[in-house]
């Protein structure tokens, strides 16, 4: 290898683990916050970059057919809610929530749709589509739960995967997708030459990552965020609501999941069930940041991206393997100090 080849396989892996590392810290995010080990985290990915892919192809994603069976779900849940309680304060906003809006967007993205439509446009639009997926997921299944142990949440986790994946495949087709590059051209760093699409992804992802960063440290809902992953019970007593919470955090995991999957559009062929794969890899970096620390997380996100990049070149059959294997010393160390997550006493 030389050092030309080394600088390549660089950028792949940075690339790569800037994506990682964004899907890092949304499971953190999620498992401090909800203590839900969030395995579908992944079909964010692949739903974001299909539904920019058939925008940008000029077609009608699945997304706008799936957002209102999800909210219709919703409602109807709320509506039961309402009934038991014999109190409907709360159902004007459901229903704004989860039948008006994701009919308004319907009509806007058909209203939109076409092969001339800017890129910009097309991202707002999948992040619009996207996005109001994640607290719709949490209210359908984990907030009846919010009370369950981790591995009942983790067994619901596990089966939330195999249904989105199969609504992916009944809302996408088994079809693969790809976007152009967002930013073409190259860019002379003195030592290498790097894409700038590479270098687009890296600062959107840096640009995120200081966001959330100013999220957590300069808000009432960052700070409230931060209260329940430290203390959930102390949390409440001050009067921080563990829906919202949970609310707010499955929806800024549903933000980074989309954003992710148009980051990676361009750059690899998405199919309906390719995000498991990615959301494992991210689900590496939590590992290593022992689903507790945020800038461990992103850390070993990038180490994830760079060792699979490099284990492709040497070993590129059992490149997965590899990047896979590095769970077990990192669980074997946090096993032996005694580290990892401890559950707040209810």
């Amino acid at each position: 290898m030389d050092s030309s080849i080394a600088f390549i396989l660089l950028q792949d892996g940075v690339v790569s683990g800037s994506i990682y590392a964004l899907l890092g810290m949304a499971l953190v995010l999620v498992f401090a916050v909800t203590r839900v080990i969030f395995i579908p985290q992944g079909e964010f990915v692949a739903f974001g970059a299909l539904t920019l892919a058939m925008l940008v192809d000029g077609k009608l994603p699945g997304t706008v057919y799936l957002l209102p069976l999800l909210g219709g779900v919703v409602f109807l849940l709320e509506l039961g809610r309402a009934l038991r309680l014999r109190s409907g304060a709360a159902l004007p906003r459901a229903f704004l929530a989860n039948v008006v809006l994701p009919a308004v967007l319907f009509w806007l993205t058909s209203r939109l749709t076409g092969a001339d439509t800017p890129l910009w446009r097309n991202m707002v639009l999948t992040l619009l589509l996207i996005v109001p997926m994640g607290p719709m997921v949490y209210r359908i299944v984990y907030q009846p739960l919010a009370e369950a142990s981790v591995l009942v949440l983790l067994i619901t986790s596990v089966a939330v995967h195999f249904v989105l994946v199969g609504m992916g495949l009944v809302f996408f087709g088994a079809e693969g997708w790809r976007t152009p590059a967002f930013v073409d051209g190259q860019v002379d760093l003195g030592v290498t030459m790097w894409s700038a699409q590479s270098l687009f992804v890296v600062a959107t992802s840096l640009v995120l990552i200081l966001a959330l960063w100013l999220f957590f440290g300069k808000t009432l809902y960052g700070r409230a965020l931060r209260a329940t992953a430290v203390n959930r019970r102390g949390a409440r007593l001050v009067g921080i609501s563990s829906t919202i919470s949970g609310s707010i955090t499955f929806t800024l995991a549903a933000l980074m999941g989309a954003i992710s999957g148009i980051l990676i559009a361009p750059v690899t062929t998405i199919y309906y069930d390719t995000g498991f794969l990615i959301g494992l890899k991210g689900f590496v970096g939590a590992i290593i940041g022992a689903l507790a620390s945020y800038p461990v997380a992103a850390a070993g996100a990038l180490l994830v991206g760079l060792l699979e990049s490099f284990s492709s070149f040497w070993a590129s059959a059992y490149k997965e393997v590899i990047v896979f294997t590095l769970i077990i010393p990192v669980l074997l160390w946090l096993s032996l100090r005694g580290g990892g997550h401890s559950e707040a006493e209810e």
